[in-house]
C-alpha cells in the first residue's frame, strides 16, 4: 500500500480570493427580477462574491439613454431608474458591480448590427461626443449616488470581445482603440482615481491584438488601470433543438489562457497592471448542458485551485440560469451553476465554489487532485477531486487520495466530509431519472432540491505524532471537502455507551 502524502506543517503560500473576486450574470435588467435576486442572495450567503459583471448596462432595455425633441431640437436625457434599483439590490447583498460599458443605445448607434436574442446593438456610436457624455453622466451618477470611495473600487471595463465581429463590426481594432480612448478619458474626467480598463478579449484573440492595444494606450497616454480577457475551452457549437453540444480541450488550457496576458505584456508599460479574466468556463454557451454535470465541477476544480497564482481575478460565466443570450430557457437546466427559475436548485459547480468558500487562507499543499489549507484557528481543510477526462471517453471511479495532515497534539480529530458527484449533490441526475420533466411538479421540485444537496458524513480520526491520516476514495467526477479539527474530549466520566441498554 502506498504511504499517504505528508502534508507540511508550515504554509507554502496563500490562497488568494481571485476565484471569488467576480462572477458573471445575464444582461443587466434581468437583475430587476425577484427570482434572480433570490438566487443571488443564495449565492452570496454560501459563496460571497465581491463583484458581479453583466452585459447591456447602456443597452435600450435599461433605459439610460433617452433622446427626445423639444422646441424643434434633439436633446438627450439620461435616466437611472433601473440602474439604481439594481445597484441598490446588489449592495444590499454585499456584491458590487464590475461595470461593463456596453452596448450602444439604438438611437446613438451607427448601424443596426445586434447580438443575442435580446438584440444588444454592437455598432460604434454615431456621435463620439454624445457617447462620451453618456459615459460621463453614467459614471458621475454612480459616484453621486454611492460615493467616490465606493465607486473607485468598481472596475470599469470598456466593451466586450471587440476582437470578434459578432460583438464589434469587422473586429476593427482601430475603431475599438478610438472607442476605448474616448471612453477612458470620459471616465477619468469624473475622477482620476476611478479604475478603467479593457480590452475584454475573447479566448481566440491572438497575442498581437493585446500587444497592439498596449502600444496604442502607451503611445497616446490613454488611461488604463487593468487588463481583461476571457477564457473558454469549448469547440464549435453542434446545435440541436434548444441546445448545443461542443468538444472540450483539457482544463489546463484555461490556465494557459489565464497566463497569456502577462506573458504578452512582459516588457511593456502595462506589465505590472492587474489582469482580470472577466469570463471563464468550459463553454460560453448557456444552452450547453455540460455546465449542469458533475463532470463540470471535477473538470474546473484544478483550475480554480491554481488560477489565483496567475491572475488577479477569474469570473465564472454565469452564476445562475436566468441567462437569455440564446432566448428564454427552454429546458430546466440552462447555463449557470444555480437554478434560479426553479427555486434555486444547486449544481455540482455551485458546490465546488461553496467548498472553496470554507477553506482557510494558508496553503499547506497542492497536488493534481487536492488542495490543503489551514485557517487562523488551526483547522485543516482538504479539497479533493476525481480526474475528469475532457473527451468523456474514460472516467475514474474509486480514485484514491491519501494524506497525512497536521492537526496538533490532540488524541483524535473530527473529520466532516461534504461530497458532490454523479450520485450526490447532482440535481441533473435526479431530473434525468424523473424523465426530464419540462415543468416539474412541486413534489418533484422538493426531490430535486434534496438531490442537489451534497452528501455529508463525519468520523473520528486518530491522531499520531500530531497527524491525522485521511484515506479518501472518490467516486466518478466527485469533488469533496474534508474539514479536520482537533477534538477536545469533554466526555463526563459517567458516560458509558456500553450501558445504553442498562
Amino acid at each position: 500500500m502506498t504511504a499517504p502524502m505528508l502534508v507540511p506543517d508550515r504554509p507554502s503560500g496563500r490562497l488568494t480570493d481571485a476565484w471569488r473576486h467576480c462572477v458573471g450574470a445575464g444582461r443587466f435588467e434581468l437583475a430587476l427580477r425577484r427570482d434572480y435576486q433570490d438566487s443571488l442572495a443564495l449565492v452570496q450567503r454560501e459563496i460571497g462574491f465581491r463583484h458581479i459583471r453583466q452585459h447591456g448596462l447602456l443597452s435600450d432595455g435599461v433605459g439610460v439613454h433617452r433622446p427626445y425633441e423639444f422646441a424643434g431640437s434633439r436633446r438627450v436625457a439620461h435616466t437611472y431608474t433601473y440602474v439604481d434599483q439594481i445597484v441598490d439590490a446588489y449592495l444590499a447583498l454585499g456584491v458590487r458591480p464590475f461595470v461593463e460599458l456596453g452596448f450602444t443605445p439604438a438611437a446613438l448607434a451607427s448601424g443596426d448590427q445586434t447580438v443575442f436574442w435580446w438584440q444588444g446593438n454592437v455598432t460604434p456610436p454615431e456621435s463620439p461626443k454624445e457617447w462620451a457624455s453618456l459615459v460621463r453622466s453614467t459614471v458621475a451618477h454612480l459616484v453621486d449616488r454611492y460615493g467616490l470611495d465606493e465607486v473607485r473600487g468598481w472596475p470599469i471595463e470598456v466593451w466586450n470581445e471587440p476582437d470578434l465581429s459578432v460583438f464589434w463590426p469587422g473586429a476593427d481594432q482601430d475603431a475599438y482603440h478610438r472607442l476605448y480612448e474616448m471612453t477612458a478619458h470620459a471616465v477619468k474626467e469624473v475622477d482620476a482615481s476611478l479604475q478603467v480598463g479593457g480590452p475584454a478579449l475573447s479566448p481566440g484573440a491572438d497575442d498581437d491584438w493585446l500587444a497592439r492595444f498596449a502600444a496604442f494606450v502607451t503611445e497616446r497616454s490613454v488611461p488604463i488601470d487593468f487588463v481583461s480577457r476571457h477564457a473558454y475551452t469549448s469547440g464549435p457549437a453542434q446545435p440541436v433543438p434548444f441546445g448545443s453540444y461542443q468538444t472540450l480541450r483539457p482544463a489546463a488550457a484555461l490556465l494557459e489562457q489565464f497566463a497569456a496576458p502577462r506573458r504578452t505584456l512582459a516588457g511593456t508599460a502595462l506589465a505590472g497592471l492587474p489582469v482580470h479574466i472577466t469570463e471563464f468556463s468550459s463553454s460560453y454557451r448557456p444552452d450547453n448542458p455540460i455546465h449542469d454535470t458533475a463532470f463540470h465541477a471535477a473538470y474546473l476544480a484544478p483550475v480554480v485551485a491554481a488560477a489565483g497564482d496567475l491572475v488577479d481575478s477569474f469570473s465564472y460565466w454565469t452564476f445562475c440560469d436566468m441567462f437569455e443570450e440564446a432566448g428564454v430557457p427552454a429546458t430546466m437546466f440552462h447555463g449557470g451553476f444555480g437554478l434560479l427559475t426553479h427555486r434555486q436548485i444547486k449544481k455540482p459547480t455551485f458546490h465546488l465554489y461553496a467548498f472553496l468558500a470554507r477553506m482557510g487562507p494558508d496553503v499547506l499543499a497542492r497536488g493534481e487532485d487536492h488542495l490543503v489549507t489551514r485557517d487562523a484557528a488551526g483547522h485543516v481543510t482538504v479539497l479533493a477531486w476525481a480526474p475528469a477526462d475532457h473527451t468523456g471517453q474514460s472516467t475514474v471511479d474509486g480514485h484514491r487520495v491519501r494524506l497525512s495532515v497536521p492537526v496538533g497534539r490532540a488524541g483524535h480529530a473530527f473529520a466532516a466530509r461534504s461530497s458532490a458527484g454523479e450520485d450526490a449533490g447532482n440535481a441533473r441526475a435526479a431530473w434525468a431519472a424523473m424523465g426530464r420533466p419540462a415543468s416539474p411538479k412541486p413534489r418533484q421540485l422538493d426531490a430535486l432540491r434534496e438531490a442537489a444537496e451534497p452528501v455529508r458524513t463525519h468520523r473520528r480520526v486518530p491522531v499520531h505524532d500530531g497527524r491525522a491520516e485521511l484515506d479518501l476514495t472518490l467516486g466518478r467526477h466527485e469533488v469533496t471537502l474534508v474539514e479536520v479539527s482537533p477534538v477536545t474530549d469533554e466526555t463526563p466520566p459517567w458516560f458509558d455507551d456500553s450501558r445504553l441498554f442498562g
